[in-house]
C-alpha cells in the first residue's frame, strides 16, 4: 500500500539506504495498539466513569478512554492529513494518506472513537508491513551494493597504496587478496584464483580466474592473490549499471500497468463523489445526517486505489528481481508482459547457440604421416599465429601434450584470409585453405581428392600434402536443454547464421532445430525477423548484442548475452543474460507467464472486493474498520503476498 510516488536516482557505492519512515510507522502502531488494548480495558474496568469536566468539542463528559482516543485519533490523523495534503497540492489525486485521515476525523468527530483509532492504526500496520514486504523484493538491489567495497589498493612504482575506489581511473594496476571483494571491474594481469561471482551472476560455484580473464566488482577473490588492471570507474562498473538497470526498470511499465494507473485516475474521484453525494445529499432526502455521513466515510475508505494501483507494479518489480537473482537483467514489465505472447525465438548461432570458440575435432594424414607429427608441425606455426583457427590448433597439440618451444620457427607469413607459411626445423611448412595451396603450386585434381567440410584446413610440408585438419565451434552445454524446454512450452525456434548453410543444417540437427537460415548478412537477418513477426506474432531474439544489433532491435524483445561484451548488452537488448545461459530463456518465459497471471488474479480480486464492499457500505451493512481492514489495507497485503509467490517458480 506503499502508494507515495518515489523517484530513485542511481545509488552510488554504499549509499543504498532503507525506505525512511518505515521505523515511523511501526512507532504508531504499537501506540495505537496500546491505546486502543488500555482504552477497551478501562472501558470494562471502569465502565467509562467520568473525569468531572465537559469535552468542549463534542461537549460530553470526558473519560480517561475518550481522552486518549481523542489525543491519538487526532494527533495521528493530521500527522497522516498532511501528508496527504502535500501529495493532494502536488499531484492533484487524492492519496491514501488523505482519505484515510478524513475517515479517522470524520469518525472521531461521530464519537465512533474506536473506529477511528483502529482505522489508522490498521492503515499504520499496513505500511509498515507492506514496506517490509517490498524489501524483500529489493534486497537483491541491495544486496549488490552493501557488499561493494569502498577502498581499492592500487600497485604505484612496487609499493602499495589503499584509496577510496572513486580515485582509482582506469588503466590503474590493483592488488586484491584472498578474501577480499574486488572493487572495481578489470582484466586480471598476474595470478590466478577461483572467484566467487554469485553476487552478480547467481553462480553457486566459483570461477577460475587467471591472466587475460575478466572480472568484476563485487565478486568474491578465494584462494590467491590478483593484480587486476582497472577498466570502468566505479559509477560504470557492471554492478552499478546493474543497480541502475533495475531501478529504472519500474519506469518501464507494462500496458497492465498502464491500464491500471488510467482506471485509478477516474475511479477515485467517480467514488470520492459518491462519498459526498452521501454525505451531503442523503440526510437531506432521509433526515438521519450520522447515518448517512458514516456510510460517506466507509466510500471514502473503499475509493482508496491502493490494491490495484500497488500490486500489479510490485508484482512486475518481484519478477524483475527474482531475474536479476539468477544472473537476468529484464529492463522493465514491458518486457515481461511481451515475453508471455512471443511466439518465436529466434536464435544467432555464433557466440549464442555456439561459443564463438573453434575445437579441432578431426584430423586426416596422408602420404606416411600420423596425427601427432601433423599436429606437431601445423601448431609449431599456427602458435605465431592470433586466429582462431590457429588457436584451436595450439590448444589441440597442448591437450595433447605436445612441447612447441623446441621447434625452429622462422620466416612466418601470415596471408589474410587464407592461412599461414613458414620454415619449422628449416621445412617448409604451409597451413591453410584450397585457395593458399592453389597459390603454391597444389593442383585441382590433388585437392579435389580431399572431401568437401566445412572448415577444412590443409596442412602440407616440402610440397606434400600430409593431412586436413577440420575444425567445429563448439555448442553451449545448456543450449540443446533450452530448445527443447521451449518446444515443449509451444514456442517455435528458429537459427539465423552467417556461416555456410551445411554449417548451419549441422549445428541446427544437433540443437534439434527444424528451421534454420545460413549465408546470412545482418541486413538478411533483420529481413527474416520482420517476416516472422508478420506471420506468427511477437519475436523474441536472441544474439550476442554487437553483430545482431538491427535483428535485436527489430524484434519485440531483444536478447542479448552478456558475457562478450556486456557494456554493449546492457545498452543495446531489453533483456540481458549476464551468464549466458540460454536455460535462462524458458525460465524467463516461465516466470513472465506466472507474473501476469498473478498481476491479473489481483486486479481481479482487488476490484471485485472494492465493488463489494462500497455496495455492503452505502447499505450500512459493515463498520468502517472492516472496510479498512479488508478492503483496503488488508487485500493490499494480501495481493502483495500473493506477488511474491513469483519467486518460488523454478526451471
Amino acid at each position: 500500500m506503499n502508494k507515495k510516488s518515489k523517484d530513485h536516482e542511481t545509488p552510488r557505492i554504499g549509499e543504498f539506504h532503507e525506505e525512511e519512515g518505515k521505523e515511523i510507522w511501526i512507532f504508531i502502531a504499537i501506540g495505537l495498539g496500546l491505546i486502543i488494548f488500555l482504552s477497551i480495558l478501562l472501558d470494562r474496568l471502569f465502565e467509562g466513569v467520568p473525569l468531572g469536566f465537559i469535552i468542549p468539542v463534542l461537549n460530553e463528559p470526558a473519560t480517561v478512554t475518550s481522552i486518549l482516543y481523542h489525543i491519538s485519533i487526532f494527533v495521528v490523523g493530521i500527522y497522516v492529513g498532511y501528508m496527504g495534503l502535500k501529495e493532494f497540492i502536488v499531484e492533484r489525486r487524492f492519496s491514501v494518506e488523505f482519505l484515510m485521515s478524513v475517515a479517522a476525523l470524520g469518525a472521531l468527530y461521530l464519537d465512533f472513537l474506536f473506529e477511528g483509532a483502529t482505522v489508522l492504526l490498521l492503515y499504520s500496520l499496513s505500511e509498515y508491513f507492506e514496506d517490509y514486504i517490498e524489501d524483500r523484493a529489493r534486497k537483491t538491489v541491495e544486496k549488490l551494493s552493501k557488499y561493494m567495497p569502498d577502498q581499492a589498493r592500487i600497485v604505484e612504482d612496487g609499493s602499495e597504496k589503499t584509496v577510496h575506489v572513486k580515485d582509482v581511473k582506469p588503466g590503474t594496476t590493483i592488488l586484491v587478496k584472498p578474501g577480499e571483494r574486488i572493487p572495481l571491474d578489470g582484466i586480471v594481469i598476474d595470478g590466478s584464483s577461483y572467484v566467487d561471482q554469485s553476487l552478480v551472476t547467481g553462480e553457486s560455484i566459483p570461477v577460475f580466474k587467471k591472466s587475460g580473464d575478466m572480472v568484476y566488482a563485487g565478486t568474491l577473490n578465494t584462494n590467491g592473490v590478483l593484480r587486476i588492471n582497472v577498466t570502468k570507474v566505479a559509477e560504470e562498473t557492471l554492478v552499478s549499471r546493474i543497480v541502475k538497470l533495475v531501478l529504472e526498470s519500474r519506469e518501464r511499465k507494462a500496458s497492465i500497468e498502464k491500464l491500471i494507473d488510467k482506471f485509478a485516475r477516474v475511479y477515485v474521484p467517480i467514488v470520492v463523489s459518491l462519498a459526498a453525494f452521501t454525505a451531503i445529499v442523503m440526510p437531506k432526502i432521509t433526515g438521519s445526517f450520522e447515518i448517512w455521513f458514516y456510510r460517506s466515510l466507509i466510500l471514502l475508505v473503499v475509493s482508496c486505489p491502493s490494491a490495484f494501483v500497488v500490486s500489479v507494479p510490485a508484482t512486475m518489480f518481484t519478477a524483475i528481481t527474482a531475474l536479476a537473482r539468477k544472473g537476468v537483467i529484464i529492463k522493465g514489465g514491458v518486457y515481461i508482459e511481451k515475453m508471455v505472447r512471443v511466439k518465436t525465438v529466434v536464435f544467432d548461432k555464433t557466440g549464442t547457440l555456439t561459443l564463438g570458440k573453434l575445437e579441432l575435432v578431426e584430423i586426416h594424414t596422408f602420404n606416411g604421416y600420423n596425427e601427432k607429427q601433423a599436429l606437431m608441425y601445423a601448431a609449431a606455426l599456427e602458435q605465431y599465429s592470433n586466429h582462431p583457427v590457429a588457436e584451436a590448433i595450439v590448444n589441440k597439440a597442448l591437450e595433447e601434450g605436445l612441447e612447441l618451444r623446441s621447434f625452429e620457427v622462422r620466416e612466418v607469413r601470415e596471408i589474410a584470409g587464407k592461412g599461414i607459411v613458414g620454415f619449422v626445423n628449416g621445412t617448409r611448412v604451409i597451413v591453410g585453405n584450397r585457395e593458399l595451396m592453389k597459390e603454391y603450386g597444389f593442383d585441382l585434381e590433388t585437392l579435389n581428392k580431399i572431401p568437401e567440410r566445412h572448415a577444412r584446413i590443409i596442412i602440407s610440408i616440402n610440397n606434400t600434402i600430409i593431412a586436413t585438419f577440420c575444425v567445429k565451434d563448439v555448442v553451449r552445454e545448456n543450449a540443446i536443454e533450452a530448445i527443447k524446454t521451449l518446444k515443449m512450452y509451444g514456442i517455435r525456434t528458429v537459427m539465423l547464421t552467417g556461416d555456410k548453410t551445411e554449417v548451419a543444417e549441422e549445428i541446427a540437427k544437433k540443437l534439434g532445430i527444424s528451421e534454420f537460415y545460413g549465408d546470412l548478412l545482418p541486413e538478411d537477418k533483420l529481413k527474416i525477423v520482420d517476416e516472422l513477426r508478420a506471420k506468427d506474432g511477437l519475436v523474441a531474439m536472441v544474439g550476442d548484442g554487437v553483430n545482431d544489433a538491427p535483428a535485436l532491435a527489430a524484434s519485440d524483445v531483444g536478447i542479448a548475452m552478456g558475457g562478450a561484451g556486456v557494456d554493449v548488452a546492457l545498452e543495446s537488448a531489453d533483456i540481458v543474460l549476464v551468464k549466458d545461459e540460454l536455460a535462462q530463456i524458458p525460465y524467463i518465459y516461465k516466470l513472465s507467464g506466472k507474473a501476469v497471471k498473478i498481476a491479473k488474479q489481483n486486479i481481479i480480486v482487488s476490484l471485485g472486493t472494492k465493488i463489494i464492499l462500497g455496495a455492503l457500505g452505502f447499505l450500512g451493512l459493515i463498520p468502517l474498520w472492516f472496510a479498512v481492514a479488508a478492503g483496503d489495507d488488508g487485500v493490499t497485503l494480501l495481493l502483495i503476498l500473493n506477488a511474491i509467490r513469483i519467486s518460488r517458480v523454478k526451471i
